[in-house]
């Protein structure tokens, strides 16, 4: 569901500190583990600041789970049926990258669908998967886009699906244009 910024930032600050306090965490000990400043970590827990994909990447690193899952938490009830203005939509506006969750896994279903756009002339670099080993499929749709998986790099275009199972770093980049593309992960 699309929301204001505020209410998104704050519904998402309190998650993440619920996140962290349930796994008998410190501030310092996220910081130290995902090499994101204690500062950094406080602003977003107080929703003073959204966080950045890639900051979401490393925090997902840390406790282990599918970025969706930092940022809405499972669903509780299977609904067969998602709505569009019921799809919780995510910004990162320093890497003009959108993220849509069309079908959020739950306990019944494993498989996630998401819709992202990636701004012209960005780079989103993931340096660890949250959950090592998850299969992800790529489809593009629009524009052209350049995947990095563990150091192969991947040149996309409309209609290409870029299939992987996900252990090392990803880098996603965008040159002229922007690019829209759904990913399914397993």
């Amino acid at each position: 569901m699309e929301q204001p910024s505020s209410t998104a930032n704050a519904s998402l600050a309190e998650h993440m500190r619920t996140l962290r306090e349930a796994r008998g965490l410190t501030l310092a000990a996220v910081a130290e583990r995902s090499g994101i400043s204690r500062a950094t970590l406080s602003r977003i827990e107080n929703g003073d600041t959204s966080p950045t994909a890639e900051t979401l990447g490393r925090l997902a690193a840390v406790y282990a789970l599918p970025i969706s899952r930092l940022l809405a938490p499972l669903e509780q009830d299977y609904q067969p049926v998602v709505k569009r203005d019921q799809q919780l939509v995510w910004r990162d506006e320093e890497h003009s990258f959108t993220r849509r969750s069309v079908s959020p896994s739950n306990g019944q279903l494993s498989l996630e669908l998401i819709e992202c756009e990636l701004g012209q002339k960005q780079t989103i670099r993931y340096a660890a998967p949250a959950v090592p080993g998850q299969e992800h499929h790529l489809y593009l749709l629009s524009g052209r886009l350049e995947v990095t998986v563990e150091r192969h790099s991947h040149s996309l275009m409309p209609g290409d699906c870029l299939r992987y199972v996900l252990f090392g770093e990803t880098v996603f980049r965008t040159a002229e244009h922007s690019c829209k593309y759904v990913i399914a992960l397993r």
